[in-house]
């Protein structure tokens, strides 16, 4: 970039008029280092020396301003920057570091963000704009440190623009929107570009779960043995040459009594190797979604963490050390040095089989910017075990769950001998088993894929075309189908970077901001979208459809990448978005009366001022409320009636929650009776019995109904007797340990013990 074209872009910013091409006025002999963290900056300075002053900036210095809007829209958008609150003294103290240093450096995180805190350092600090002060690393090593100071280079202004972009977009809608809502729905209520779309996606799931209509089906399997081998399973797969459909029990017991007179017989024999490749490494999204499925962590915990872990952990006498690269990427990309020393690794660890012949290369996506390297660890040397000490539990999980899917993308594939059988019952009816069995780990040695737990064998007996086999079972098996999955932490991540909205650094303020807002409520790990957060989405729908529409949000997205590669013009670009929004806003403001909140009356009356109290929906669900407020402030737990009756005393059994939130049942008459339990009850009592109907679900996703009454005709050869006689006997030892000595009661038994009430309700 030219010297003239420089300065023409340094106009538009508001980039501070050039001084001279030095990086400061030089009044000292130490070189000043500005990062973003006191950790990270602990850290560098150990790597730098005594000719190196660290700082940290604690992020952002400067910001548009609070209580306006801050964007001169008459003048190219310019926006108008003040220093942060409470950030004066910090300026101050950097200001006096700058005009001590002979030269600066500054060293903020290396993606759009950090380039524009460097942006606004250098205005702060004087800094002429055509100074190479700016230095950039992956990882927080020492061979990275020393190389970024050996190749500093001007600050990206084009990726400054793409971060003011975003910035003053969502300014314009927030500011610009939010009091829209103000004046017709409620005020403190606020509007975003982003979140608007991640709610509405929420929004129609819980629309789409909601009018879902179960039907039933059923299955058969069959238990065979040839001869006195062991006995295997096999699925029901034809009639006749079709798919089996079995609606209802009659038909699946029909089928069942045609099969107890057939002959079975082996008519193909399949045999074949099967190679499971290993996942690439970590990219933002990957490891959010990773952490959220086989850690319980939420997106914002999961970056939390991440952070700390790049920005350096005290390991002892050597003092603190960044144990991963940077944690904001897009990329699959693993550097030369990291494969070289990964492979070195397998190869002394496990051996030569388990190194490919050439280093494994994933491709990234095809929105990647591809900026930096995959989350990897700085070292695979630097084991999960030898950190384990120094670490915390929470910060150990993760390191580990990195240290392992890294490693393992450099490894063989896991090879499976799979085993394929068809079976025929007379002319009427097949069969197919399916078995597997690890012939070499390859990868899996590493990382399995499955939360941890190793896949299982499914080892079948040797079978031949043309033997007889022995019937020993037949077990038809009752089934529901269900609504789709309500977006959890890991899938909601997942759809929002395959539909291009927002990027994957943006992912946990996005979810946190919803919640927030009360738009949004965590249920059981899961997302339900609030009665606020449905009629807000619903009138931007109706009114501000782009603010809603996936696609275009996704195009925004790409338009603000187009920005920071420098081939497309902030100014005009926020310009496309201003002018048809202003009009879409003065026509809303026209249209839309005054939107009224249903209020929910509740039968409950406020024993402090007699009023029925209402429902409310606050940030952790719906609560119960005094209408009189704020005369009366008083509330309680919201308890959802199920509809159904106590097996104990006849009441109503109602929803309530533990201490941290967990969703279970119990009678409504409580203390006073102590039927709970965690299984979903049905309004619909048992058609054969009378008693209570209750819904199991497991945690692979499978539902089971059964009722309560263990006499009941239904329960006969029910899949549920088996799982009730597992929890009973679970139950069992718990009460046997909590009447055991204190001294020796495990720690394994008081969590038996624990789990066998809910706990404490609410």
């Amino acid at each position: 970039m030219t010297t003239k074209a420089t300065k023409s872009k340094a106009k538009t910013t508001g980039k501070p008029a050039a001084k001279k091409a030095t990086a400061a006025t030089a009044t000292g002999n130490k070189t000043l280092v500005v990062v973003e963290s006191p950790a990270k900056a602990k850290t560098i300075e150990k790597y730098l020396g005594k000719d190196y002053v660290v700082r940290a900036s604690m992020g952002h210095l400067r910001d548009l301003p609070k209580s306006q809007f801050g964007i001169d829209v008459e003048h190219d958008f310019e926006p108008k920057y003040i220093n942060i609150r409470g950030k004066g003294d910090l300026i101050r103290a950097l200001k006096k570091d700058a005009k001590d240093a002979s030269r600066i450096y500054l060293a903020s995180d290396p993606d759009r963000e950090g380039e524009a805190i460097a942006w606004h350092l250098a205005h702060l600090l004087e800094i002429a704009p055509d100074a190479n002060c700016r230095i950039v690393f992956n990882e927080i090593t020492k061979p990275a440190i020393q190389e970024a100071i050996r190749e500093p280079h001007r600050i990206d202004i084009d990726r400054v623009d793409a971060q003011q972009a975003r910035r003053m977009l969502d300014r314009i809608v927030g500011y610009k929107l939010s009091p829209l809502l103000w004046r017709k729905v409620r005020k403190g209520l606020s509007a975003g570009r982003v979140q608007s779309v991640t709610v509405k996606l929420i929004s129609d799931r819980e629309k789409e779960v909601q009018s879902f209509v179960s039907e039933e089906y059923w299955t058969v399997d069959l238990k065979f043995r040839k001869k006195r081998s062991r006995l295997f399973t096999a699925e029901l797969t034809a009639i006749d040459g079709k798919k089996p459909s079995l609606s209802d029990r009659k038909s699946a017991f029909a089928v069942k009594d045609a099969l107890e007179k057939e002959t079975f017989t082996v008519t193909e024999v399949k045999r074949r190797e099967r190679q499971r490749k290993a996942a690439p490494p970590f990219n933002t999204s990957s490891l959010q979604q990773d952490a959220a499925r086989r850690l319980g962590f939420t997106s914002r915990k999961t970056m939390m963490l991440a952070q700390q872990l790049y920005e350096g952990i005290g390991l002892g006498r050597k003092g603190p050390v960044g144990l991963i690269t940077y944690m904001r990427t897009d990329s699959t990309r693993i550097s030369q040095l990291a494969t070289d020393e990964t492979r070195d690794y397998v190869k002394e660890r496990f051996g030569t089989s388990y190194i490919p012949a050439k280093p494994n290369v994933y491709a990234s996506g095809k929105n990647a910017q591809d900026a930096h390297e995959a989350i990897r660890p700085t070292s695979v040397l630097r084991t999960p075990e030898e950190v384990e000490p120094f670490l915390t539990s929470d910060q150990m999980k993760l390191y580990t769950l990195i240290w392992q899917r890294f490693v393992a993308c450099q490894m063989t594939p896991a090879v499976y001998d799979t085993l394929s059988v068809g079976v025929a019952g007379g002319k009427k009816f097949g069969c197919r088993a399916s078995g597997s069995v690890l012939k070499f780990p390859g990868f899996t040695a590493v990382y399995a894929e499955t939360a941890g737990k190793k896949e299982k064998d499914v080892v079948l007996p040797e079978l031949a075309v043309g033997d007889v086999l022995d019937l020993s079972a037949i077990l038809p098996e009752q089934h529901f189908t269900e609504p789709p999955p309500r977006y959890n932490e890991a899938s909601l991540v997942k759809t929002l970077e395959e539909k291009g909205i927002g990027r994957p650094s943006t992912y946990a303020p996005i979810i946190e901001t919803i919640i927030a807002r009360g738009y949004v409520v965590r249920v059981e790990k899961t997302f339900r979208p609030t009665e606020l957060g449905e009629i807000v989405v619903k009138m931007l729908e109706e009114y501000f459809k782009d603010i809603v529409d996936v696609q275009f949000t996704a195009t925004l997205e790409n338009e603000l990448d187009e920005i920071a590669e420098g081939k497309r013009n902030r100014n005009k670009f926020l310009a496309d978005f201003y002018g048809p929004f202003e009009k879409t806003l003065e026509k809303a403001d026209e249209a839309i009366g005054h939107v009224e909140l249903p209020v929910e009356e509740s039968d409950v009356v406020c024993e402090n001022c007699g009023r029925r109290m209402v429902i409310k929906q606050g940030r952790y669900g719906k609560f119960l409320a005094c209408p009189g407020f704020p005369e009366c402030r008083n509330t309680k737990p919201f308890l959802k009636d199920t509809g159904a009756f106590c097996p104990e005393c006849g009441g109503s059994i109602v929803e309530r929650r533990t201490r941290r939130g967990r969703i279970f049942y119990g009678c409504k008459n409580y203390p006073d009776c102590g039927f709970v339990t965690w299984d979903v009850p049905e309004a619909e009592p048992c058609k054969t019995c009378g008693s209570l109907v209750l819904r199991h679900h497991f945690k692979n996703g499978r539902m089971l109904r059964y009722c309560i009454n263990d006499n009941c005709k239904t329960r006969v050869d029910h899949p549920m007797n088996k799982e009730l006689e597992r929890q009973r006997a679970k139950a069992e030892k718990g009460a046997a340990a909590e009447k055991a000595p204190e001294k020796k009661k495990t720690s394994a038994a008081k969590k038996t013990t624990a789990k066998k009430t809910p706990g404490k309700k609410k």
